[in-house]
């Protein structure tokens, strides 16, 4: 009997088990509120831990140190990252026909960001000839810092050209500038010059910006859409600001009557890694590599370099997929 008396009762218990998940899932429907699409990847894992160390915002003035140390100024982006940009005028690098411009895939550059426990962390994309590779390596090992990635942004170029990430981590951002320098030292990499004004590329900027869905800005004679992921991302206990080793960024070098090359990064989180491949190729985009930037952040990232030549509109076109593929937004300027 009362085995019978169970039996009865289960009916009752799934029903009230119904209950209760209806009523979880119409709860913000109650409150008159809607969830975006993109929501539900938003929150992370680290959002709910304890113990974050977090950017503190800075003053142009408070790196002069640092500027010093790497004999090269740099400029202040989002109040908390000290940016020093390195583009590599002295190479002369041809990738499928195409003579590329040190700001469409040539520029090195290195941020810097203060955090409320008093250290400072640098990452940041540098560009070495083959024949630098080993030397500059040799010299990031020497003063303490970290190789996350070595990697291709180009496919058949000439000279072999190879882009190396790196990470450091201390209390002293002086120390870490100069181990930099050291590195830097032992490449051709020239110092920057002031940046000129920025003047129109030959391409239908609006059109672009319409088909992407974000407003790109002028770089160095490059157009350039950018994008950051929606995300808390970190390292290890570091929060990272939005867009530091993190962005989507789809670069337009004009090659006349509104054609483009164009190479392009998409930051992934694994689930979307296969969409956003599938949806560059249907988009005739040439796949050039797939890696990490990182080695501890979380959400754990993904990214893949494209290359693709034609028409700037229509490729944008095509290549809004990919973004609608990934948890992005335009990145503030």
């Amino acid at each position: 009997m009362a085995r019978n008396r169970q039996q009865d009762n289960c009916p009752r218990v799934e029903t009230s088990r119904r209950r209760v998940l209806a009523t979880a899932a119409l709860a913000p429907i109650l409150a008159g509120t809607t969830t975006p699409a993109h929501a539900l990847s938003t929150r992370t894992t680290t959002e709910a831990r304890s113990g974050l160390v977090r950017p503190v915002p800075t003053a142009l003035s408070d790196w002069s140190g640092v500027a010093d140390a790497l004999g090269r100024s740099g400029d202040l982006k989002r109040k908390v990252m000290y940016h020093t940009g390195l583009p590599r005028r002295d190479l002369l690098v041809v990738s499928r026909g195409v003579r590329v411009e040190p700001a469409l895939a040539l520029g090195s550059h290195v941020s810097f960001v203060r955090y409320d426990d008093g250290s400072t962390l640098v990452m940041g994309d540098v560009v070495v000839t083959e024949h630098e590779l080993q030397q500059f390596t040799d010299a990031l090992h020497e003063n303490g810092i970290q190789q996350t990635a070595i990697h291709k942004h180009l496919l058949s170029q000439s000279p072999d050209v190879w882009w190396i990430h790196i990470h450091g981590h201390g209390h002293d951002p002086v120390v870490l500038a100069r181990g930099l320098r050291a590195a830097f030292d032992r490449t051709g990499t020239p110092a920057p010059l002031p940046s000129p004004p920025p003047q129109p590329v030959d391409l239908d900027t609006a059109g672009i910006d319409a088909a992407l869905g974000v407003n790109g800005a002028t770089d160095g004679g490059i157009y350039k859409c950018i994008f950051v992921r929606r995300e808390t991302i970190t390292d290890g206990d570091l929060v990272l600001p939005p867009g530091l080793g993190s962005t989507s960024s789809f670069n337009f070098q004009p090659l006349g009557g509104g054609r483009a090359a164009i190479s392009g990064d998409c930051a992934m989180i694994a689930d979307e890694v296969q969409d956003v491949l599938v949806a560059l190729r249907r988009a005739g985009a040439d796949l050039v590599e797939l890696h990490n930037h990182g080695l501890r952040d979380e959400p754990r990232l993904f990214f893949t370099h494209f290359w693709v030549v034609g028409d700037g509109v229509r490729l944008a076109r095509a290549l809004r997929t990919t973004v609608d593929a990934t948890n992005v937004v335009p990145a503030a300027v």
